[in-house]
């Protein structure tokens, strides 16, 4: 039987991934660090072995006896009162587990990166993909940025003889987004009426479930070296509020707001949170961000891995659903009574 090691697992991509990887029978051991909710894996047999991806020295006891990894753990956030730890987490953690899982002699890795190091600006007509190229001047913020370079330390891994895999999902929705995400954020805000108006932005959003079992195919099937877009549908802010809309009964935006608007905002926000002690509830980079819309097309995995992405809109209604019934909604019964309407 295969044992597997899945970093990340206590978020939502990562506990999604090991929840599918048991249920096709396999051993998985998990790295989390002391202290880490585990709460996403709640019923899952899993192994916990204590590890950080910023003590290199903690990671070689987490690779013994392993044949495969996912390394899903990401610090996945759009401020940070200290830009370092993003880096520290995201660049010098992906570099060390890849030197210890070589070490072990690792068979597989699956290394998880996103979609933005893809989906950036071009001037060909076509949308981006995975030989589009892109340049670290071109990653708006910590994130980004330190995505970037984490996913050339990974392509640097496999030129020296690594087996890994890339895997650059779009924006995943769906239950156990205990969070939440930046994506998810802006459901539940939609869901608690903290969405008068929207921007001119998209994005390409798909269930979460199919994120996680495009990670086993790329494990199965996937070409090392190479990079695979795991996404869905191309839709834009207003269109992903219109489906909201219908799922949870609540009026959807109407009013569209300037990008130079939002931006003012944003700063303005920014300026108030540092006053008063408080992480910003508007991003500036989400902001920059989403002046352009990260449109992409996912055809290579569908082509070698054999990876489907289901219906939007049933991974959206399970992610409202989920919102309701674990508390990240106000006044819920609305909504919730609207969301099974649509099921039926």
């Amino acid at each position: 039987m295969t044992t597997t090691l899945v970093t990340g697992a206590s978020g939502f991509v990562g506990s999604h991934v090991a929840r599918q990887l048991v249920a096709a029978g396999n051993e998985v051991r998990v790295l989390a660090r002391p202290g880490s909710n585990l709460r996403a894996l709640d019923g899952v047999p899993v192994e916990r072995v204590e590890g950080d991806l910023r003590e290199a020295a903690s990671l070689p006891r987490a690779m013994r006896g392993i044949q495969r990894v996912f390394h899903v753990a990401a610090d996945y956030r759009l401020w940070a009162a200290d830009p370092n730890e993003i880096y520290r987490s995201n660049v010098e953690g992906t570099r060390s587990l890849l030197a210890a899982a070589r070490e072990a002699g690792v068979e597989r890795i699956v290394y998880t990166s996103t979609v933005a190091t893809i989906a950036v600006p071009t001037h060909d007509a076509a949308l981006p993909n995975e030989n589009t190229s892109a340049t670290l001047p071109q990653m708006i913020g910590h994130y980004k940025r330190s995505k970037f370079l984490a996913e050339q330390e990974a392509i640097q891994a496999a030129a020296a003889g690594v087996p890994v895999v890339i895997v650059n999902p779009t924006a995943p929705v769906g239950p156990g987004d205990w969070k939440p995400t930046p994506t998810g954020r802006i459901i539940v805000d939609f869901l608690n009426g903290k969405m008068p108006a929207y921007v001119d932005t998209g994005l390409n959003v798909v269930a979460v479930e199919d994120v996680a079992a495009g990670h086993l195919l790329a494990a199965e099937k996937g070409r090392i070296g190479e990079r695979y877009i795991l996404g869905g549908r191309n839709m834009t802010l207003k269109e992903i509020f219109d489906v909201l809309a219908k799922i949870a009964g609540r009026p959807a935006p109407r009013m569209k707001m300037p990008h130079a608007v939002a931006l003012a905002a944003s700063y303005a926000d920014q300026w108030f949170s540092r006053l008063v002690g408080r992480e910003p509830q508007i991003p500036v980079e989400g902001v920059k961000m989403s002046r352009h819309r990260m449109f992409v097309a996912s055809d290579k995995a569908e082509r070698e891995l054999g990876y489907h992405a289901g219906p939007v809109e049933a991974a959206l209604q399970r992610a409202v659903r989920w919102y309701q019934e674990n508390g990240y909604i106000r006044n819920r019964a609305p909504g919730r009574k609207a969301a099974h309407a649509v099921a039926a």
